[in-house]
């Protein structure tokens, strides 16, 4: 493969909502380009980028693929991320990588909640934006209805570059509005200039100076000499028109639309040369910002300054362990090469790089700023920055979305355990919105994700990657016990069965106090106790303390005070008194008015405003506490509250529901509280029927 410069790379990252056509624009864009020999279909499992099982079984792509191709002197590095957004963390790490966002509209469904997100990631981490309105072809199409929308809701930056011409609700032609050229496809998809004519009859149907003239508009904002010129009402050429809308992208200004049909292929190949014109090379972007110690650097796409690249995805292939794609900053990386990796200082040798087109791989030698490539067997992590020993400086990753839907893992067959956990590290590995913990309290493993497809692909991957078969359940609470006033309990152990008996015979004082331990102190006076046992006291409430009276849940706030008691010279012993401690305990637990507790979390749910009604009405319902709630801009509000643990399992779910996919939310565990009354018995069934289990 011939080395390309910074100057001719263009990195491109495809996303829109679920079923915008993304993976299907992917694969007309890669068979027209020729990187591809074949027009493959979602439908029979055979397109580039939709390469894995779980996506080909489940038709729609569940995390980022790069396929890199040439197309006439320019090489493009295509990353097509998924529009599931369970998977949101996936788009994050192909747009991460980009620097242009390529966002599919449906032109059926128009913009959905996964266009509002693609762009809203796109402008906040400042790349370029285009449109895509796809399926054009279809019945139920629609594309100056789109067209007006994308307008409505992003605002005047969007600007029409490719327009279909419609006679008798059929697609007659595609119109070029830089070259002001009409073109028809044939049944494979090759383009044919149309007559004039059909210029004429877009002008008398479709008020074709207007679109022109909002293409004038946006191009004049970019530049004073242009403003100008568009004032004084010279038309632009079309070198102006193309260098203009080139400029506006880069700088945020101008957002193009275009219009295809990866079907018919109609569309494809004005869209690959649009890339070529319009969209920035990677040496024309805003320079990614560095720390290197107390320094921010400015990271210039240049191969002759010293390598900086960020990991940003990691891929666990079947075939040759773990793979790391590494967006070139600066510098230049080559195989055998070593780095150091900014976040741990530790040594990294390069071994060998890969371009990828979906799963082929292609070896190479070197990669040159600018380029995304994939690496093989290196211990570095996404986020983190591999760089030259001459300039050790770290790139940020963009924060990922929070895990906020938790199930617990539990083996389907015994012994599977360490494969499991082997499995589950490699799994976040590559997927940094993915958490697998063992919760402190109940001892269970949790898989935390962004909502059950989420999990459900994790857990389908475990199976076929790593050969360990889990059950997902709702995760236990851990609820705690207490009490709530002072008494006094006594114990007594006496046993005698021949030979040396046991005795041992205590008065302890229990009361409420705060803490999340037993507290112990002793008060004996005159010897009734000896001193040398009141270790095996404090030892027998230290067991006894792990379950209480009402469910067995660990008991928390007690304070014990070993105040009397009586010992045998020959029968005493130190477990007779473990055993009189017990006795004592549980009957002052009983007395002491016990309570269970229940979690208690922080709740910072952020959601459009038209649905903060809905949503302190469900918290409310699940005996939530609402405590304020604040603008937080574009139309969003943040409310905070309080809510007990037990109530918000499917809360994600809900919200998702609710806001259409723009809502997010994140709890954080506060404190503990009484549960309840008339919620205990549902609580001690549930709990006694695990433990039986």
């Amino acid at each position: 493969m011939n080395q390309f410069h910074a100057d001719k790379i263009k990195n491109i990252a495809l996303t829109g909502h679920h079923g915008s056509g993304k993976t299907s624009l992917a694969e007309a864009l890669l068979f027209c380009a020729g990187a591809s020999d074949r027009h493959g279909k979602i439908a029979d499992g055979t397109t580039v980028c939709d390469f894995d099982l779980e996506e080909i079984r489940r038709k729609a792509s569940v995390s980022t693929a790069l396929a890199g191709f040439q197309y006439e002197d320019y090489w493009m590095n295509l990353l097509d991320t998924p529009g599931i957004l369970d998977f949101a963390g996936e788009e994050l790490s192909g747009i991460a990588a980009a620097d242009t966002v390529l966002i599919a509209v449906s032109a059926k469904s128009g913009v959905r909640v996964g266009t509002k997100k693609a762009y809203e990631t796109a402008k906040a981490l400042h790349k370029a934006t285009m449109f895509a309105v796809t399926k054009i072809d279809d019945k139920d199409a629609n594309f100056y209805n789109t067209l007006t929308e994308l307008k409505t809701v992003f605002g005047s930056t969007v600007c029409p570059v490719v327009v279909p011409v419609i006679r008798n609700a059929q697609i007659v032609s595609y119109l070029n509005l830089i070259e002001m050229k009409a073109y028809c496809y044939d049944k494979d998809g090759k383009a044919v200039e149309m007559e004039v004519s059909d210029l004429d009859m877009a002008e008398k149907e479709y008020r074709l100076d207007g679109l022109v003239a909002a293409i004038s508009e946006a191009v004049a904002e970019t530049d004073d000499a242009l403003m100008e010129k568009f004032f004084e009402g010279e038309p632009f050429t079309q070198k102006e028109l193309i260098d203009g809308i080139h400029d506006g992208m880069n700088r945020g200004l101008i957002t193009p639309v275009v219009c295809t049909s990866a079907l018919t292929m109609a569309g494809i190949d004005m869209l690959l040369k649009e890339f070529t014109l319009l969209v920035p090379s990677a040496d024309e972007v805003i320079p990614v910002q560095a720390v290197s110690g107390e320094d921010v650097l400015a990271l210039e796409c240049d191969t002759e300054k010293p390598l900086v690249a960020l990991v940003c995805k990691t891929v666990a292939d079947a075939f040759v362990g773990k793979m790391s794609y590494l967006k070139i900053l600066s510098g230049k990386i080559s195989s055998d090469m070593t780095v150091i990796n900014a976040r741990t200082g530790a040594e990294e040798k390069i071994g060998k790089l890969y371009t990828l087109l979906g799963k082929k791989q292609t070896e190479v030698k070197s990669a040159e700023a600018g380029d995304i490539v994939a690496a093989v067997k290196i211990s570095a992590g996404t986020g983190d920055t591999l760089c030259a020993s001459e300039c050790v400086a770290s790139a940020e990753m963009p924060v990922f979305p929070h895990a906020c839907y938790a199930m617990a893992v539990r083996a389907k067959n015994q012994g599977d355990e360490s494969k499991i956990s082997a499995g589950m590290q490699r799994i976040t590995e590559e997927d940094p919105t993915l958490v697998y913990t063992q919760d402190a309290d109940t001892k269970e493993q949790i898989l935390s994700g962004l909502g059950e497809q989420h999990l459900e692909v994790a857990v389908s991957k475990l199976k076929s990657k790593f050969g360990a078969e889990v059950t997902l359940s709702v995760p236990q609470i851990a609820y705690r016990e207490t009490i709530r006033k002072k008494v006094e309990a006594e114990g007594k152990h006496k046993k005698q069965s021949g030979g040396h008996g046991q005795y041992g015979h205590v008065k302890i004082a229990f009361e409420p106090c705060v803490s999340d331990e037993l507290i112990f102190e002793e008060k004996v006076f005159g010897g009734s106790v000896p001193k040398n046992y009141f270790p095996a006291v404090e030892k027998g409430l230290q067991e006894c303390v792990k379950k209480g009276v009402l469910a067995g849940c660990p008991v928390v706030g007690v304070k014990a005070i070993l105040l009397d008691g009586s010992y045998h010279p020959v029968d005493s012993s130190e477990m007779a008194f473990k055993m009189a401690a017990s006795i004592a305990f549980k009957d002052g637990m009983r007395r002491a008015e016990p309570v269970m507790l229940e979690p208690i979390s922080t709740l910072s749910v952020t959601a459009p405003d038209e649905n903060t009604g809905d949503i302190m009405g469900e918290l409310n319902r699940r005996r939530g506490r609402v405590l304020g709630m604040q603008p937080v801009g574009k139309g969003n509000t943040e409310i905070t509250a309080e809510v007990p643990v037990r109530e918000m399992h499917d809360f994600a779910m809900y919200l998702r529901q609710v806001t259409r996919g723009m809502g997010s939310f994140i709890m954080t565990p506060l404190r503990y509280e009484p549960l309840p009354a008339n919620l205990l018995p549902e609580v001690i069934a549930a709990i006694s029927a695990l433990n039986e289990a």
